[in-house]
């Protein structure tokens, strides 16, 4: 599993929303939908942008480790990082808009650049954005430019040898407008929303969102 999937933490709240989902219309609303509505709302809730959640997906019949392996890692080098983006049909404007979203959240400090301090534990959370660590803001790319990313893999989209000519521009073009940070990073969720969803007869609904159904749904 890549080191960022393991951690579950608030996973009750997804719990939560669908126990009431099923309580009320069972066998109608997906895991998938519910986590891309959260994701939506807990950024506008933040100070973020809003945007058309494609809806209609459905959850996926077994769990897809190849998938889960690669996913981008917390010390993948900019031109890895880029391939994977790409193999997803998403550019270098994607990647820096999509990275954006580390403007709020933690990570433990095992995966930070800094690593743990003397007597820190390797699980030990620290913000992502020590600037403005709850709102969602340009202030992330203001990090960035400063050498100040926890994340080795938000770093190099500046101190990378292929950033000067590729990222590092978009993550100055960022920095100096929030409103175009906005306006790309909700262009990209749409599209990353849109990256081969399970519909119709294909996949499930499932009963719950931490395991596969016995039976089909």
């Amino acid at each position: 599993m890549s080191p960022p999937t393991i951690g579950r933490r608030g996973f009750n709240v997804v719990d939560d929303i669908k126990r009431a989902l099923e309580n009320a219309c069972p066998g109608i609303v997906s895991c998938a939908d519910i986590l891309a509505l959260a994701a939506e709302i807990s950024v506008e809730l933040a100070g973020g942008p809003s945007w058309s959640v494609p809806l209609g997906s459905r959850d996926g019949t077994t769990t897809n480790i190849e998938r889960a392996n690669d996913l981008p890692s917390p010390f993948d080098p900019l031109k890895t990082l880029q391939k994977k983006f790409r193999n997803l049909g998403l550019d270098d404007i994607d990647l820096v808009a999509l990275q954006g979203a580390h403007t709020f959240g933690r990570t433990q400090c095992q995966f930070t650049q800094r690593n743990c301090t003397a007597g820190q534990r390797a699980g030990a959370l620290l913000y992502l954005d020590g600037v403005t660590p709850d709102v969602f803001d340009n202030k992330y790319y203001g990090n960035l430019l400063q050498g100040r990313a926890q994340l080795p893999s938000d770093q190099v989209m500046m101190s990378d040898p292929v950033a000067a000519a590729t990222t590092a521009l978009i993550v100055r073009r960022f920095s100096g407008s929030q409103k175009d940070f906005f306006k790309n990073f909700a262009g990209s969720m749409i599209k990353m929303g849109n990256i081969s969803p399970l519909t119709g007869r294909d996949g499930v609904i499932r009963k719950n969102c931490r395991r596969v159904n016995k039976k089909p749904y």
